[in-house]
């Protein structure tokens, strides 16, 4: 008797702690105290993801789509997720706010948590071969320098003609590229940290006037000659196993 009674008080502690970890596990994924999501008032010129600001407890993110949102809390590319297009096409405002100072790390889950609750976001990883471009370094080397302020926000701002680029890592950057691009963009170049550049288009621009009509342009060409004319980072294509996040089901914000 005293043995059964050992067994079905180790079974029953076991199902106990069992139940107390994924109670813990579902508690630890933080969440933010508020947040309102409305339609885009306004377009950010030259942003095709929008704008998205951060201070400790708030998040800002204007003239955003749902993968933009998606880009951003979980680190892919928007060549990684096959969707619904009214996904990449949709914008929104976002302002959501923590209860206590937050990381950038911290926010993103809390926006994958956001995903999940207000827009009921779900899916799954499939590996797929795809064309990507590679970077890598150019025969002459590198030309970024190392991030003046390496602990300040990543910026990022673009121009008509170019990028201005603040402690940003080249995989960031990278993941930028891929939009405009539009195709998966991997980083072997083996460079680690944050860097300032900028990046200017117009010294390989066949139009005297630097006219920037991408209808008119080799965009991809331009990108390519900038890339190693200004950074040192050779840019070229190739196959290559790619992670893409397949969306299952996703639907319209629900109510603030």
């Amino acid at each position: 008797m005293k043995r059964i009674l050992d067994w079905i008080f180790r079974r029953h502690t076991g199902l106990l702690l069992l139940a107390c970890v994924i109670s813990t596990a579902n508690a630890q994924q933080p969440a933010f105290a508020v947040a309102t999501i409305r339609p885009s008032a306004a377009e950010v010129k030259f942003e095709h993801d929008g704008k998205t600001e951060m201070t400790p407890g708030t998040l800002r993110m204007q003239d955003v789509s749902i993968q933009t949102c998606i880009k951003w809390a979980y680190g892919v590319q928007g060549s990684q997720i096959s969707g619904p297009d009214w996904t990449d096409k949709e914008k929104f405002d976002i302002v959501a706010k923590s209860e206590s100072p937050a990381t950038e790390e911290q926010m993103k889950l809390m926006m994958q948590t956001l995903l999940s609750e207000r827009f009921r976001l779900s899916y799954h990883h499939q590996s797929k071969e795809l064309t990507a471009f590679v970077l890598t370094v150019a025969k002459g080397g590198a030309k970024v320098h190392p991030a003046a302020n390496p602990d300040a926000a990543p910026f990022r701002q673009n121009s008509a003609n170019g990028s201005v680029v603040r402690s940003m890592t080249i995989q960031d950057f990278g993941d930028f590229l891929s939009g405009p691009l539009q195709m998966p963009v991997v980083n072997e170049t083996g460079l680690a940290g944050k860097y300032d550049f900028v990046l200017d288009f117009t010294p390989y621009l066949s139009d005297p006037d630097h006219n920037m009509d991408v209808s008119k342009l080799d965009s991809t060409g331009i990108v390519k000659a900038a890339l190693e004319g200004e950074l040192g980072i050779k840019m070229e294509l190739r196959k290559t196993e790619v992670d893409v996040m397949v969306i299952d089901h996703v639907e319209k914000p629900s109510a603030n």
